[in-house]
């Protein structure tokens, strides 16, 4: 007899859309988070709604996932998005060749690019370089973490899931070879099936279980600065380095980001607040360079995340897969437990469905994922902000609008 049909472990963008998923399918769903959700890499990201243009050269099924969650999210999202629209610039010294086949790329991937002269991008953000020799515009957005997760975790609630946040899992119960259920807070519950969905944390988390999942974290700085006029997000047309983004919030632009191999996920936040480090004022020269302003902005925050990279892909830091990996049980196996690694915030959703689906296969349940057509609860800001009050801890990526 078990006390839930099915456990996710990790509270994030994807834990919590997986727990939707399954809820919105049936089955008893029973989060654990050992924080706040959202705490992890979920609240220390740049909030960036991708089109796909970002990725359309080097990796386009990811890309091609970018722009149909993007769709998605903006029917469902409610005030969780931002409509704010992107470009893409070239600059003097960038690779006009790469500038045309980014776009190329888009269009054959049906993301709307629409090419500009370097005029009307001013016309649009007079804020930009006169460096700028031209751009295109794309469909990016804002996402605020916060809001996302705590819808989510408000359509998971009324489709009657449970979620227990400021629970760490102390470890996992194996009987005859098969994962059973987890400890926590000093008392067993059982599952039919468990979900590890812990992020860069994942490989700890499996750890438990007895398994090996490679995982290779890397971390990122985000630097918050004072520009509230600039609308659009600012992508720099080059092959993707340091701090070429600058997302556009209510109050500000979240320029990033670096990307600086970890050994320790919880390790890469103790570099928060201090806006004095050579990678914050590499952030600064690099935004400075498509917004000139920015190097005169007052710095609002400065926060790093940890990016949830699976060590087994092909490649590292940069070159790592943004894609993400499922594994039914792990590398060397283990029956009643399935890890999801890697991903985007952007894909959160097809990524909880494609784990939904593996997870209801294994426990015989036939029934379809509906959370792209069912709009997240609480589409407007005031009702979410309460509602991330209850769920959330303080997260740096949208603390200024939130």
């Amino acid at each position: 007899m078990t006390d839930t049909d099915v456990i996710v472990v990790g509270g994030g963008a994807t834990g919590v859309g997986i727990v939707r998923d399954l809820a919105m399918r049936g089955l008893d769903v029973t989060l654990f988070e050992r924080g706040g959700l959202g705490s992890g890499t979920t609240g220390r990201s740049h909030g960036l709604l991708h089109s796909g243009a970002r990725y359309a050269t080097a990796d386009p099924e990811g890309a091609a996932h970018c722009i149909q969650e993007n769709r998605i999210l903006r029917d469902i999202g409610g005030a969780a998005i931002e409509e704010t629209g992107g470009l893409f610039v070239q600059l003097d010294e960038d690779d006009p060749d790469h500038f045309e086949a980014r776009i190329e790329a888009c269009r054959e991937l049906d993301i709307p690019a629409t090419e500009l002269s370097a005029s009307e991008a001013r016309d649009r953000v007079p804020e930009l370089t006169v460096d700028l020799q031209r751009a295109f515009e794309v469909p990016d957005g804002a996402i605020y973490p916060s809001r996302l997760v705590a819808a989510t975790a408000e359509s998971a609630r009324q489709h009657g899931a449970t979620l227990r946040t400021n629970t760490p899992i102390e470890d996992i119960r194996i009987e005859n070879g098969r994962v059973v259920g987890v400890e926590a807070d000093g008392e067993f519950v059982a599952a039919d099936h468990v979900v590890n969905a812990a992020g860069a944390w994942a490989g700890e988390i499996a750890a438990m279980a007895g398994l090996d999942i490679e995982m290779a974290p890397t971390k990122g700085v985000m630097v918050a600065v004072d520009r509230p006029t600039v609308t659009p997000v600012i992508n720099r047309c080059r092959p993707p380095t340091d701090g070429d983004i600058a997302v556009p919030h209510e109050h500000g632009v979240i320029l990033g980001t670096t990307s600086t191999p970890v050994d320790d996920s919880d390790a890469a936040t103790e570099d928060d607040g201090d806006a004095s480090s050579e990678a914050v004022a590499a952030m600064l020269e690099e935004g400075a360079a498509m917004l000139p302003a920015v190097a005169e902005a007052d710095i609002n925050r400065v926060y790093w995340g940890v990016r949830p990279l699976y060590g087994g892909a092909d490649g590292h830091g940069r070159d790592a897969s943004r894609g993400f990996q499922i594994f039914v049980g792990a590398e060397d196996g283990r029956p009643g437990m399935t890890t999801v690694t890697g991903g985007k915030l952007t894909t959160y959703r097809l990524m909880a469905e494609a784990v939904a689906d593996t997870v209801c296969e294994s426990l015989g349940i036939d029934e379809p994922c509906r959370t792209a057509e069912e709009s997240l609860p609480a589409g407007d800001a005031d009702t979410l902000d309460a509602l991330v009050a209850e769920f959330c801890t303080n997260h740096p990526a949208d603390e200024d609008v939130v």
